[in-house]
């Protein structure tokens, strides 16, 4: 199989999980796949000091998107600067990746959410993202002040709210 050729791809820096975190992602979202798994070799290891056998790279792919998911120790952890955005078109679409992403995670504020190996995501309704940044200035902010009150996002009061009937 052969890698995507993507101008830019993120790498995800893991302690000894890419494998099992590429097998989590790609069990979430369709069209998904992993590519490649490579594995460190004896060569190098005074550098890596990762076992020969264990797994170093997978190469795996969520919706056409590119990813390389690198074992390389605990010396760096995710953060929230850095975060993937799910954009959704249903609240059952939002409702299925919350829930398959939050667990064995933590929820977050307005839609974010880190999953259980510390990466963080947000799951955004397309429609929220029209509703905030409308021209209508008063129905934009009732939209985000709605949304600044949720974890996960609930589409109908958001709707609610950017029409006023809240």
């Amino acid at each position: 199989m052969a890698i995507a050729k993507q101008k830019i791809s993120p790498c995800l820096w893991f302690d000894g999980k890419a494998e099992e975190a590429a097998k989590f992602y790609v069990s979430i979202f369709p069209n998904s796949r992993i590519v490649q798994v490579s594995h460190y070799g004896e060569v190098g290891q005074e550098q890596h000091g990762q076992k020969p056998g264990s797994v170093m790279t997978v190469a795996f792919e969520l919706e056409g998107q590119a990813f390389l998911g690198l074992n390389a120790g605990p010396m760096f952890k995710f953060s929230e600067a850095v975060s993937f955005i799910v954009y959704c078109d249903t609240q059952a679409e939002v409702d299925r990746y919350w829930d398959a992403l939050t667990a064995g995670g933590e929820p977050g504020p307005c839609g974010w959410l880190k999953d259980k190996f510390g990466l963080s995501w947000q799951v955004t309704p397309a429609k929220l993202i029209e509703m905030v940044t409308s021209s209508d200035k008063a129905k934009a902010g009732r939209a985000m002040n709605a949304m600044m009150q949720m974890k996960k996002i609930d589409i109908a009061r958001i709707e609610a709210a950017y029409e006023g009937r809240v």
